[in-house]
């Protein structure tokens, strides 16, 4: 069973790699989305956005856009880069996102643009591969070497949608070669708080059983118990993508290896390791600066500790001092005076 990290806005970067790393890893990270226009028309911070740091072999690179050439062109780009392929989003349901045409507005257009624009990114990925297999060298193929996956990352579709129109838009998907699908199995306007349709998940896998297309399930997994209620209801899925919790558990991969694989984390036995909260912190913000440029500063730090603070007895004491910080030393200085008040959070064991 493979364990993915998903796709989260001003979190999906290097410095959030790097320190999942740190606990073992993964073994998938899809980007955070990344804007096909913007891309294209070489936006100062796109260099950022296409850092894979620091494992590039592990990287998913997810592209978004309401503009099929836009798409286009950009897989065109992203295809020749290190990385496991491309994925496309048609799962995001935020207000702004699916009302200029991209994310899940991609699964409630008319299926002709869908399926045309599907097609068309197919045929970038398949003339990609076809290259490596007919040169000698990878260098004479492009920069990236490796055949490159083609993905899709999808919800249910509208609050009205059907079984029957569900099933047959992901076969409309598979049949323009797409070899992944993800889902997150909620409607485009429902709430995280309600439980994900995870049977949508295993009826996936029994449609393509065979076939060798992989599906990934998406949704509410946050510790071993949630995984394996998971499992339970969609045994048959290839692997478990988990987002927000990783933020607050950067170690949550790690942990359900351990428990899963009966590996091992950085060659000790398979046991919760004490984390060093503060020393955590400080090197996370250090990442971020070294790996992200000063004007996402303050949006990264702010996202990261408002799901890592969640870890603290005083969560909301530590989010109310973190994320009111003027600055990154102002950041470090609240972050120090948080565990001088409270040294029971310094050192943290994972349940």
């Amino acid at each position: 069973m493979k364990l993915i990290c998903g796709p989260m806005a001003t979190v999906s970067h290097p410095a959030f790699r790097f320190l999942v790393e740190k606990f073992g890893g993964c073994d998938e990270y899809f980007t955070e989305m990344i804007n096909a226009g913007t891309l294209l028309t070489g936006g100062p911070f796109e260099k950022y956005y296409l850092d894979s740091s620091p494992c590039p072999q592990k990287i998913v690179w997810q592209l978004t856009s309401k503009n099929t050439e836009l798409m286009l062109g950009a897989a065109e780009r992203i295809v020749k880069l290190d990385g496991i392929g491309i994925d496309l989003n048609m799962g995001c349901s935020a207000p702004d996102i699916y009302k200029t045409g991209a994310g899940i507005s991609w699964m409630i257009k008319d299926r002709a643009e869908t399926f045309a624009m599907v097609k068309s990114v197919g045929e970038i990925i398949s003339n990609y591969n076809s290259s490596l297999e007919n040169n000698c060298t990878t260098q004479e193929a492009g920069i990236g070497g490796g055949k490159k996956r083609f993905s899709v990352k999808l919800r249910l579709g509208d609050d009205n949608f059907t079984d029957e129109g569900f099933f047959t838009f992901c076969d409309g998907l598979v049949e323009r070669g797409v070899q992944l699908l993800t889902l997150h199995p909620r409607t485009k306007k429902e709430k995280l708080t309600l439980t994900p349709r995870y049977a949508y998940c295993q009826k996936l896998a029994e449609r393509y059983r065979g076939s060798g297309l992989q599906i990934y399930l998406n949704g509410n997994i946050k510790d071993q118990a949630s995984y394996d209620y998971a499992l339970s209801i969609a045994p048959d899925v290839d692997g478990v993508m988990i987002s927000r919790a990783s933020v607050q558990k950067p170690w949550i991969f790690s942990e359900l290896k351990q428990t899963l694989r009966g590996e091992f984390v950085q060659g000790q036995p398979s046991q919760a390791p004490v984390v060093d909260m503060q020393e955590l912190a400080f090197s996370f913000i250090d990442d971020v600066e070294k790996y992200q440029p000063p004007e996402f500063w303050k949006t990264r730090l702010q996202r990261f500790f408002t799901y890592f603070c969640m870890n603290f007895k005083f969560s909301h004491y530590a989010q109310t001092q973190f994320l009111n910080a003027k600055d990154n030393e102002d950041l470090r200085s609240r972050i120090k005076d948080f565990f001088e008040k409270c040294p029971e959070e310094k050192l943290f064991i994972p349940k």
